[in-house]
């Protein structure tokens, strides 16, 4: 294994861009006319973002601005699981979104049976929430990622420690 090269195939996001895109999302909410005076609160928690506002046109509108600085910091929206609007307390309206980070099993499962079938020389295995993929040829890693880019997944997909 000595003359082998790898990657890793993960999903993950930079919790410090996520942290400053809602930082800036506030920052607006205080200063648009028409959120500044609507008692809406946007709350960054562990692994969830929970927006609560007083219509469902104001939770669509702040949604609108944090995806848009999310955006911007280079952070797929993808990572956000929107769950559903319910009722909240004093007439507000709740939305809650969990936060992506990790490939399931069957996903893994998916993309190994993708990548033995399109390029058998590579070996991909499953190592927890990623997917560690090795061959001899840099080349044969290429196709696999020119592979993989090509299918559309529910997650973020990145590819690190490529050796």
């Amino acid at each position: 294994m000595a003359g082998d090269f790898s990657f890793d195939i993960v999903s993950d996001f930079d919790r410090q861009e996520l942290v400053n895109a809602v930082d800036q999302t506030h920052r607006e909410m205080k200063q648009r006319y028409d959120l500044k005076s609507t008692n809406s609160t946007l709350d960054l928690e562990k692994d969830a973002l929970v927006i609560v506002a007083p219509a469902d046109i104001t939770l669509r509108a702040i949604l609108d601005v944090l995806e848009s600085k999310m955006i911007r910091r280079d952070l797929d929206l993808k990572i956000l699981d929107a769950g559903p609007v319910e009722q909240a307390s004093g007439g507000n309206v709740r939305q809650r979104f969990s936060l992506k980070r990790g490939i399931t099993q069957d996903l893994a499962k998916q993309i190994t049976k993708l990548i033995k079938e399109s390029v058998p020389k590579a070996r991909a295995q499953i190592q927890g929430d990623a997917v560690r993929v090795s061959s001899k040829s840099k080349d044969d890693l290429q196709k696999v990622i020119q592979t993989v880019r090509q299918q559309e997944y529910d997650v973020p997909i990145q590819y690190q420690n490529y050796r």
